[in-house]
């Protein structure tokens, strides 16, 4: 089960379970690995660059893990198959770091509001110092968004609701106990606003993909990372042209490339309207299987 899970997605559950056995490992020796890797307020004088990345990679308990790491396991396996394990990091780190953009953003109004700004910051140091956000919700919030609008009509089975809903209303129900809990509990230890971040970001991404299909992670047509899949697959399965042959050969083996390229890429198209108009639930075993490999070539 465990070698199905495409690359990505897998190193980043492996990396996150070893950061929090490190954790707790450290914690015992006196050594508070999220004071490091935590991403601090600006202002605070552990406040360092690096921690928008490390701070995803933290967690505050198993249950803060487990939650985030089941949801990453369930929805961001299936979004790395289509997009391809590129894309997928670049977009599972870029929401992560947003959702810390926003964070700090929230602080620095929380910090304005209490007349902060007023005292010496050397003597509120410890203080801001305090102010520290681990977790991979961020990013994970993302890629929830990003399977509600690649399969916005998939049926998704949520407990306790004894009855499927679409991936689009699972998604914005996420959203909006996340908006009402940032309005209403800004206090509570939680960091919604970071959630939003990760989901506002990732929905601002997805949309820029979707209107310049030709910037490098195209959602729409994928052009360049298919015909890179494509490229890898036949040399893997030894349809190169001979280094040389006469010109009329030559020529026939072109015709015959260009050919084999047009019928695999018009597969490809195939399979990703199906997935557009009929979600992902809807393609074969061959399907899947197919549009996997082809990922992981990427």
């Amino acid at each position: 089960m465990f070698r199905s899970i495409p690359t990505i997605t897998k190193n980043l559950l492996i990396i996150n379970v070893l950061a929090f056995l490190a954790t707790l490992v450290l914690e015992q020796r006196g050594i508070d690995l999220t004071a490091w890797g935590g991403l601090h307020f600006f202002m605070a004088s552990r406040f360092q660059l690096y921690q928008f990345i490390t701070y995803q990679f933290l967690h505050g308990g198993f249950q803060h893990l487990f939650f985030n790491m089941f949801a990453l396991w369930m929805f961001g396996g299936v979004i790395e198959q289509v997009w391809g394990p590129r894309k997928f990091l670049f977009y599972y780190l870029m929401c992560g770091v947003a959702a810390g953009l926003c964070q700090e953003a929230a602080q620095y109004l929380y910090f304005l509001s209490e007349g902060m700004g007023n005292y010496n910051t050397a003597e509120i140091a410890p203080y801001l110092n305090r102010w520290v956000t681990i977790g991979a919700s961020g990013a994970v919030y993302g890629i929830l968004l990003a399977f509600g609008m690649t399969f916005p009509n998939n049926q998704i089975f949520l407990f306790p609701i004894p009855v499927p809903i679409k991936a689009k209303w699972f998604v914005m129900g996420y959203a909006a106990i996340e908006l009402f809990s940032a309005l209403s509990s800004p206090g509570d230890g939680v960091a919604h606003v970071a959630h939003l971040g990760g989901m506002l970001f990732g929905f601002l991404l997805i949309r820029y993909w979707q209107k310049h299909p030709g910037s490098d992670y195209d959602l729409q047509s994928g052009r360049m990372f298919f015909d890179r899949m494509k490229n890898n697959f036949e040399r893997r399965n030894g349809w190169q042209k001979p280094k040389q042959e006469p010109r009329s050969a030559s020529k026939q083996a072109d015709m015959e490339y260009n050919a084999r390229k047009r019928r695999n890429q018009e597969e490809i198209d195939r399979i990703l309207d199906k997935i557009r108009k009929s979600g992902y639930d809807s393609l074969t075993k061959e399907e899947k299987q197919r549009l996997f490999e082809a990922s992981r070539e990427q």
